[in-house]
């Protein structure tokens, strides 16, 4: 049976995580994360969610959304750093990848490490079992490409593998984990630095000043480019897109890290929305009303590198809403 739960009331949050999360009054104003207060009009976005972290839970929630994945389609994902082990798992994911018959898109990093260059990519996928489920297709392999930013302070245009323009469909597949900083990585993210090429991720990191160096931005202007530079992405999608987040292996370290802090907290499930914003919100929200001790240690990075910033900035610039219906399949 589904069950509907609403994010104002639905996840028995202690009084510590309630004065955290955002909530909206009868006016329609929102309180951030930041204290900030602004108008919402937006309807709350629909999230799915399964705690069963299985291949049929993965199936379920992408089944959920009523969004077919069609024509070309990029399952956009992390092939993690060789030495990393928290990254989604192909056993997890080969069904859903296969039923839309996806194909694996990454792009190259700009911080050295074993997936600097197409070659070592591939390699580093391969070693990790994706080749062996679905294509892998390195977009910038060959280059790059622009997709305009509307609406944005920071940059004009984001900065992507030339490949991606081949693709009609994009499946975002995102493990929700924390990050060294952004605070946490999930679907914003994914599309932001995930889709950008390597010289895309320096111009995001950088704050928009340049493709050759990260730069020394403000963490706001950081986290504000990644917003802007996903905008890109999913003005370029419309509704050829969709998001999953898996919150599973929920380290405070990233799959772009060769040696990872180990999970001091439980797993959590598989949640989808079709609001990449909604769906990191509802992420971060139920690690905050977790009854497991250990979350402590994520709520730390998330806050200490003010990564519901980048929420209230998506939302702000019209990625998405904070505002979610969370709809339970278990």
């Amino acid at each position: 049976m589904i069950r509907t739960l609403f994010s104002a009331m639905a996840l028995a949050l202690s009084s510590v995580a309630m004065a955290a999360c955002s909530s909206s009054n009868e006016k329609g104003e929102v309180q951030t994360e930041t204290g900030k207060t602004t108008t919402s009009t937006a309807e709350p976005a629909k999230v799915y969610m399964t705690h069963d972290i299985t291949p049929e839970g993965l199936i379920a929630v992408y089944e959920a959304l009523g969004r077919e994945a069609i024509g070309k389609v990029a399952v956009k994902l992390s092939t993690g750093e060789p030495g990393g082990h928290n990254y989604l798992q192909p056993a997890l994911i080969k069904d859903l990848v296969q039923r839309v018959n996806g194909t694996i898109v990454e792009c190259n990093t700009a911080y050295g490490g074993g997936r600097s260059s197409t070659a070592a990519h591939l390699e580093a996928a391969n070693e990790h079992g994706f080749t062996a489920i679905a294509q892998v297709d390195i977009m910038d392999a060959d280059g790059e490409i622009r997709l305009p930013v509307e609406g944005g302070r920071h940059i004009d245009y984001d900065i992507v593998g030339s490949h991606y323009a081949d693709y009609d469909f994009t499946v975002v597949l995102s493990h929700f984990k924390g990050h060294a900083m952004a605070g946490f990585g999930g679907a914003i993210k994914n599309i932001s630095i995930g889709i950008a090429s390597a010289n895309g991720k320096r111009w995001i990191h950088s704050g928009g000043a340049s493709t050759s160096s990260w730069g020394n931005p403000s963490q706001e202007d950081f986290l504000e480019t990644m917003a802007e530079a996903a905008k890109a992405v999913a003005d370029h999608c419309g509704d050829k897109i969709l998001y999953i987040n898996v919150a599973n292996n929920l380290s405070v370290d990233c799959d772009c890290d060769s040696s990872p802090e180990d999970p001091r907290m439980n797993d959590i499930g598989i949640l989808a929305s079709l609001d990449p914003v909604a769906l990191d919100k509802a992420c971060t929200d139920l690690v905050r009303s977790s009854d497991d001790h250990g979350k402590i240690h994520l709520i730390e990075r998330i806050d200490s590198r003010q990564g519901m910033h980048t929420l209230d900035y998506a939302e702000q610039i019209g990625l998405g809403t904070q505002q979610y219906e969370l709809i339970s399949l278990d």
